[in-house]
């Protein structure tokens, strides 16, 4: 199900499309670079227009819709590895950005009773949508300093034994789950690993795949590998229309298969891991138009969009039996890769 995609009046100052960025200016992509040398034309001219008192509205006007045809065809062809990028934006919202502007309500809960509190991972009771539900996500963290002790978004096992000790209340209570998935992967140092990482997240694989309470999911931002898949098992999965979800990423397949960073742009092809190819092959169910020109440019509005998906979602999941639920999601998992099954299965017959 893919939404109609929110559009920016033109008569909008460009200067005021920075809303994604802090008390700063917003971050510059390299396949961005003629879109803000025509916010840079717009801005000088609005100048010119205070500082002379001389009437350039009909000039201002022509910039602006040079400028919005331009950004939308550069975000309507944006390459795998464009999409990357823009997934990886700065100033595109976070985890604790959703909570605020999507929840009326959110308590945090701390701890998986065992060894800590991952911040990586963030759990806690929300409404959301109309709806009261158990909402768990990961966190990058924004500033230098909340970036580190979030480790960038990657997890420990504390992070995901969390997660599923809060599924588990859910379930205890009846709350349907929403995770918000945006992750480079799960933390790969010694410390993750003595602790038990693998067995954490295919421990989460295995509880989701029979919790009985409907989950969504949504890939907002990154979606790497064994580290989001262990808070993806969910009867509903929806990507952000330039998020992307894959089981390794660019960079990573490029040093293992050439030895360096340096191939990521092909590979990015190659994995088909933006939300068109996934939506086609039936990995995900939904994609979430973003704003033109990206998240990071309208959060608000792109908050909206996750907000309306989940709730729908939401009452179409609560519908069912938890019988019923929990049999579509088995053959929603189990069923994927019948296709590539399928072909090599002729491709033997005609070798044959």
């Amino acid at each position: 199900m893919e939404q109609e995609k929110p559009t920016l009046p033109v008569s909008v100052s460009v200067s005021a499309s920075n809303n994604g960025a802090k008390g700063g200016s917003r971050h510059q992509l390299e396949f961005e670079k003629p879109l803000f040398r025509l916010e840079q034309q717009i801005q000088e001219l609005e100048g010119m227009q205070l500082q002379k008192q001389i009437d350039y509205s009909k000039e201002l006007r022509q910039l602006r819709n040079n400028y919005t045809s331009l950004l939308r065809k550069t975000y309507d062809n944006l390459t795998p590895w464009e999409t990357v990028q823009v997934a990886r934006h700065p100033q595109r919202p976070l985890f604790r950005d959703y909570v605020e502007m999507i929840c009326r309500e959110f308590r945090e809960l701390h701890g998986d009773r065992h060894f800590g509190d991952d911040p990586a991972i963030q759990c806690g009771l929300a409404r959301l949508g109309g709806h009261k539900v158990m909402l768990i996500g990961h966190h990058k963290g924004r500033e230098t300093k909340e970036k580190v002790k979030c480790f960038f978004g990657l997890a420990h096992p504390e992070g995901y034994r969390k997660a599923l000790r809060c599924m588990k209340l859910a379930e205890k209570f009846g709350l349907p789950v929403v995770t918000l998935i945006d992750t480079p992967g799960a933390y790969p140092g010694i410390g993750a690993e003595e602790r038990g990482q693998a067995e954490s997240i295919a421990r989460n694989l295995l509880e989701m795949s029979r919790l009985k309470t409907p989950i969504v999911s949504v890939i907002t931002g990154e979606g790497g590998s064994g580290g989001a898949l262990g808070l993806g098992v969910s009867d509903r999965v929806a990507m952000m229309e330039f998020a992307w979800y894959s089981v390794i990423s660019p960079e990573a397949c490029s040093a293992i298969l050439f030895k360096g960073n340096e191939q990521a742009p092909l590979l990015a092809e190659s994995l088909k891991l933006t939300s068109r190819d996934l939506k086609q092959v039936g990995v995900i169910d939904a994609v979430i138009a973003e704003p033109l020109g990206g998240a990071h440019r309208d959060p608000r509005t792109a908050a909206h969009s996750v907000e309306q998906y989940i709730a729908k979602a939401l009452r179409d999941l609560k519908r069912c039996k938890v019988e019923n639920l929990l049999e579509r999601r088995y053959d929603k998992f189990r069923g994927q890769g019948i296709v590539a099954d399928q072909a090599r299965r002729v491709g033997t017959k005609a070798a044959g």
